[in-house]
């Protein structure tokens, strides 16, 4: 079997935190030092320390959000710590005790509990998803348990579709509407098993099947089988967004440009649970990290289906297994994920070979915590790993050909024959009407339930392009005009509209 891997699996050091010498980093240590509570802070060597809080630098202060930091060997917490506040407001600095949000890191909590029933014999891996479900759609392949286990079922992608459907990410909906748009769907991205596309409806439909077949929430039954055996009181699917945690930190976002330096709020009233909504912490994560290499709750047969990846129609292997991904990072082989939800940001890696794991929860999104535990795991494991690729010095890049100056074909607001297109689109499977309205000498805007007029861009005859990294493709010219296109954006694809009268 030829194994496919994902790209760019581990971004690069950065060149400051890759050419730091130990003088300098010990140097730098009091400026750069961590605003949490530091009682698991390690006693190591003082360079390392420095070196690692060198990579958080822009972190530390308590002026913005910033992260907490775990670094496990052999299945204990050697090094924790925080950086940057947990809350604005009040001054509160992020701890290794401090309650994040970790956004698709929680995919393989969803796994783990798909993973035991299996095991337990209560479900089967390459059943129907409507043996389950019984009102998922009828398609002509039906998608399995496996396919949406490691994204390969051509669900598409729920949040996409809801943002498709007008609604904007303030906006609130509940599990039942998202289920309700999922069962809409009459057509999948591609036929289940022959690609990989990131879906987070297919993990939500796994809380759903985990519910169902158990009888009890995917919050219940992940507290009972997973979080109480393990010691982490503190975790949890967060299904109720008006609970109060105690120890939470506030998710945040730079203000938009133009309003200023500092931060925005940056939090959910989404509910949902399944593809994200886990809120822990570093000093819990490191009882899950050990049950990822000992299986104190599954045993052999768990920690087997967990690290099993993903078979493509083709034979190919691909890296994702059960909500963790196969990858590798200058010589040594890696299991990890990340998170992105509203203002949080998370990221997990593990290094078997070595017996070490890194894990950052950040509460800002534009912190990239994946970049920073693999620039750490640099500091520690550096001496195991290959050396790092060298990259070209800024005055050595390539001297650019005539070709890049030529005249391309970009997109542009101008749109020949704009009637055609102009006029209103009725998707049955988002439940939503497009009006594409003329505007201006020869633009067009879309009007799409409570979101912004989005301008159009012409990209070819027939096609356009608008926000969200849509493409508008029309056909059936009809008396000068278009009465149907297909939508496709990113995880949803071939999303169809039929012209309807205003």
């Amino acid at each position: 079997m030829k194994l496919i891997m994902s790209p760019g699996t581990f971004p690069t050091r950065t060149a400051r935190a890759g050419t730091l010498t130990a003088a300098l980093a010990t140097a730098a240590l009091s400026a750069c030092a961590p605003t949490g509570n530091d009682a698991t802070r390690s006693g190591g060597d003082p360079t390392i320390l420095a070196r690692v809080d060198a990579v958080f630098a822009d972190y530390a202060g308590l002026d913005g959000p910033g992260c907490s930091l775990g670094v496990i060997r052999d299945g204990r917490l050697v090094h924790a710590t925080g950086y940057g506040a947990a809350n604005l407001d009040h001054g509160i600095a992020n701890g290794p005790a401090t309650i994040f949000r970790v956004g698709s890191v929680s995919k393989q909590f969803t796994a783990a509990a798909v993973a035991l029933l299996t095991i337990r014999g209560e479900l089967d891996l390459d059943a129907p998803v409507q043996r389950y479900i019984a009102e998922f759609p009828d398609y002509p392949d039906p998608p399995t348990i496996r396919h949406l286990v490691h994204h390969t079922s051509g669900v598409r992608d729920y949040i996409v579709l809801m943002a498709l459907a007008g609604n904007r990410d303030e906006d609130f909906y509940t599990n039942q509407e998202v289920l309700d748009a999922i069962n809409r769907q009459r057509e999948l991205n591609f036929t289940p098993g022959a690609e990989f596309l990131y879906s987070n409806a297919g993990y939500f439909l796994l809380g759903e099947v985990v519910a169902r077949v158990s009888g009890r929430s995917l919050r219940q039954f992940a507290h009972d089988e997973f979080f109480v055996p393990l010691g982490m009181t503190h975790t949890h699917f967060h299904d109720d967004h008006n609970e109060v945690v105690p120890d939470r930190a506030t998710g945040y976002a730079p203000k938009p440009a133009g309003d200023g330096d500092g931060f925005r709020i940056n939090v959910t009233t989404l509910d949902m649970v399944g593809d994200g909504g886990i809120f822990t912490s570093v000093e819990e994560w490191v009882a899950w990290d050990r049950n990822l290499a000992e299986g104190t709750v599954g045993g052999d047969a768990w920690l087997e289906l967990m690290h099993t990846r993903g078979v493509l129609n083709s034979g190919d292997t691909i890296p994702y297994a059960f909500g963790i991904t196969h990858g590798g990072h200058r010589g040594l082989a890696t299991v990890g994920h990340g998170g992105s939800w509203v203002g949080y940001r998370a990221g997990m890696s593990r290094y078997p070979e070595t017996g070490h794991s890194f894990v950052a929860l950040c509460n800002g999104a534009q912190i990239d915590p994946m970049a920073l535990i693999a620039s750490t795991a640099e500091v520690y494991l550096e001496d195991l790993m290959t050396p790092a690729a060298q990259t070209a010095a800024p005055d050595a890049q390539a001297e650019p050909s005539e070709a890049d100056d030529a005249p391309q074909d970009r997109p542009g607001p101008d749109i020949p024959d704009r009637t055609r297109y102009a006029g209103s689109f009725h998707s049955p499977e988002l439940n939503t009407t497009y009006n594409l309205r003329e505007e201006g000498g020869s633009g067009l805007v879309l009007h799409a339930g409570r979101l912004d007029p989005s301008p159009l861009l012409a990209v070819s005859e027939g096609v356009l392009s608008g926000r969200r990294g849509m493409t508008l493709r029309f056909s059936a010219l009809e008396d000068g005009r278009y009465q149907a296109m297909t939508v496709d954006a990113g995880r949803v694809k071939n999303l169809r509209f039929s012209r309807v009268e205003e």
